[in-house]
């Protein structure tokens, strides 16, 4: 029987879908640092949450209001920056692509579009209800 040449079984085959990971992997630790570049605060955000006196109420009201604001999208983007930086670790300890609650495999599909998911699809639709009942119960 002559040999295939293109035939990926045994070793070979284990090979090729260690370089498949391995590819995936680079590629995911480059849009997570790209990501946790574009995440980090800039001067402005920081100073936009600066108290500044004014005389006039109305004016008080508005900076008050944009300062909430500010501080809103501050924690957004620390919150973002954590997660970046915890998938890059995952990335480096080999538990990037494993939902942190039931320890399966979070889908491709799903890491495509947020590359910093540390929940698999199941278990974020509980971790979103769990969230929501808390705060309809606040």
């Amino acid at each position: 029987m002559p040999s295939n040449e293109h035939d990926l079984s045994g070793p070979s085959l284990l090979k090729v879908k260690y370089m498949i990971v391995q590819t995936n992997h680079e590629l995911a630790r480059q849009i997570l640092q790209s990501k946790l570049r574009e995440a980090a605060p800039h001067r402005g955000v920081r100073d936009s949450i600066h108290i500044h006196q004014v005389a006039d109420p109305i004016d008080m009201t508005q900076q008050a209001a944009e300062r909430e604001m500010a501080m809103h999208n501050l924690d957004r983007e620390s919150t973002l920056m954590r997660r970046l930086r915890s998938a890059l670790e995952r990335l480096d300890d080999g538990s990037y692509g494993v939902c942190l609650h039931c320890d399966e495999e979070i889908s491709p599909k799903r890491l495509a579009a947020i590359p910093w998911a540390e929940l698999c699809i199941e278990c974020q639709e509980r971790a979103d209800a769990s969230d929501r009942d808390r705060r309809l119960a606040a």
